[in-house]
Order: structure tokens, then sequence, then C-alpha cells
């Protein structure tokens, strides 16, 4: 009997021990805190996700992307992997065949080898055949500035001026310019205990850049400022607000600097919702310059985003704990900014969509 009391006891101790042992990677309590919960299912008005990717635009795998779009409201998906060629040229085919009102692509350019004999020729005129094939933009990937390398292998800056056509005849169509440039400052800080992204670099470690890995961070950033500050005549949607989510007050100064750019919520929702009173107020200021996205296709997620633009709802869960140790607050957004940023200023920046999916003002 008493044998068996020992091993009870240490069996106990033992369980109490490991749970002392737990690391930061396993520790997420749920919170006790009792408030009013609004959990938004679908949003409130039709939304423009201009923020998507999907590899797949046969006729089936549209069909089945509709039924998670309805459920949420989602009146048109903009596939930012659009590719070029005769790839663009099938996913256009088939868009205009079955679900022509739903869907859009923007093109996409291959920038490695810039800086051969007639590749700028060549590049600018397959674009704007893409664009009159029916791509509605161009999205560029975030390899402009990180991995491309030029004719003579060397890193190809955003604001080479080798692409200076390519940005112009964006302009000159009428088409915007959705960009992505480096990724969220953290990755190239110390990897500390200081890092909000530490966790995210641990389980992630592919992610981890340094000045040398490929170019310092402000670096890249001012590359693609640069870059929109020379075409004042192109239309630039920076992706994931440009990496200043966290930092509102600079980038409403570089909105005010540069007019003609604008900012996709894709992927940062988890900054914004932790700082609702100054999101919000950033919201209202800049609501004609803001466009909802949501990068990875997860419907799972969305209602994340539409709980943090609509809800006052307090301290709520976010759905990445590696992305976001900590919890979202509702900006509580009035409705005509609302219907800008699901909708209107889409509708305003990408040519040819369908505006009768929408509500009649």
């Amino acid at each position: 009997m008493k044998l068996k009391i020992n091993m009870i006891l240490f069996l106990l101790a033992s369980h109490f021990l490991a749970a002392q042992e737990m690391g930061f990677e396993e520790y997420n309590p749920k919170s006790t805190l009792v408030v009013p919960v609004h959990e938004v299912k679908k949003a409130k008005y039709p939304f423009i996700d201009i923020h998507s990717h999907q590899r797949n635009m046969s006729a089936r795998s549209l069909k089945g992307l509709l039924k998670d779009m309805d459920a949420m409201n989602e009146a048109i998906m903009v596939n930012l992997s659009g590719g070029s060629g005769s790839k663009l040229a099938e996913s256009v085919d088939n868009i205009a065949e079955n679900y022509p009102n739903r869907f859009v692509v923007f093109a996409n350019v291959d920038f490695d080898g810039t800086g051969k004999p007639g590749w700028i020729e060549k590049t600018v005129a397959q674009l704007e055949a893409d664009i009159k094939k029916g791509a509605r933009g161009l999205k560029v990937f975030k390899s402009l500035g990180l991995r491309n390398i030029d004719s003579n292998g060397e890193r190809l800056a955003v604001d080479d001026a080798r692409l200076d056509l390519i940005w112009k005849k964006c302009g000159e169509l009428g088409v915007p310019v959705l960009i992505h440039s480096a990724d969220p400052k953290s990755f190239w800080d110390d990897m500390n205990s200081d890092n909000e992204r530490w966790l995210e670099l641990k389980t992630h470690s592919r992610r981890k850049r340094s000045d040398t890995d490929p170019a310092p961070w402000q670096q890249i950033i001012d590359e693609q400022h640069n870059m929109f500050k020379k075409h004042p005549n192109t239309k630039f949607i920076n992706a994931h607000m440009g990496w200043y989510a966290n930092d509102l007050k600079q980038l409403s100064s570089y909105l005010d600097d540069m007019p003609n750019m604008y900012v996709g919520i894709a992927a940062v929702i988890a900054e914004l919702g932790r700082q609702p009173q100054n999101a919000h107020d950033f919201f209202i200021k800049y609501q004609d310059r803001i466009l909802f996205g949501k990068d990875s296709w997860k419907p799972e997620e969305f209602p994340t985003y539409f709980r943090v633009l609509e809800t006052n709802d307090e301290y709520f869960p976010y759905y990445k704990k590696y992305h976001a140790f900590w919890a979202m607050y509702g900006l509580n957004l009035p409705d005509d900014v609302l219907k800008k940023v699901y909708y209107k200023n889409a509708l305003n920046l990408v040519p040819g969509l369908d505006k009768s999916l929408f509500p009649k003002e």
C-alpha cells in the first residue's frame, strides 16, 4: 500500500513539474474575462477581397470557391496569382465562361533576367497583352527586392530604373499595381526576448533575414517608396499596409507624401486589432485609401477580420498564436467607412468590376 501511495505521489509531482516546465510555445491560456461577444460570420456588406491567391482557376475550382464566398458575403475575389501568357488566358477564359462577375485576376511578371537585351520590351509587350486579355492589374511579389537577380547576378532593387517602363505602362493602361515588398521588420531584428515575432521565427526559421540577406529592411522599403514617387501617374496598392500597421503615425506620413499609394490590410489585422482607438482614427482619416484583403485562402479566418472592423468587442483571440500572441479589439467602424474598405475603394481602383453586386446608394 505504501509503495502504491508513493507511486501516486510521484506521478502527481511529475505532472506538476512538467506543467511548471512548459515552454512558451505550449502556453496558451483561455481567457476568463466575461465580456459581450459579437461573432461575425458574414460581413455586413458585400466585399471585394483584393488580396487572394488561387493556383487553380478551373470551372470546378471556381464553383467550389463560390460556396464559401457566398457564406461570407464575398462578392468578388481578386486572384493575384494570375501568371502570364497562356496560364493567365486560361484562367480568364474559365472565369468568362462560368462566373464572369465574381472573379478577376492580376497578371505577374518574372523579373529575373532584367538587363538582358530586349528583355524590357518583351516584358512590357506581354504585360500589355495580358491586360488586353482581361487581367485587371499587376501583382508584384516580394521576390522583387529579396530574391530576383538581374542579368549580372546582382540583387534587383525595387526601384531599378530598368523596370520603369513596367510601372509607366500600368499607369497608361489605368490598372493598379499591388506590390509586396520586404516582410515585417521584426524578421530583420535580433531573434531574442525583445522580438515580438520570436515564436514565428522559431517555428518558421526561413523567414529570418539580416542586413546582408539580402539587404537592410529600410533600404528595401525606401526603394519601394522611391519607385512610387517616380511614377505619380500609376496607382500602387501597398500590400500588408507596407508593414507599417504597427506604426500608423509613420504610415500616415507616407500616405500624405505619396497620394498615389493605397494600402491593403491583408495579414495585418492583428496589428490593427491591438490598437482599436488609434486604428479607428486612422481608418476615418484615410477611409478612401484602404482596401480589404485577406491573403491566404482560409475561410474560417475571415470572421476575425469582420469582427475587428465591425464590432466594439474586447479582448478576443487571434487565430495564429505564433503570429500574434496578443488579443484583438474591435474598431467599430461606421457604415460609410466599412463600405469604402469592403468594396468602394476597390471599385474605384480596379477597372471593370461589376458594380451591380453592391448596394445602390
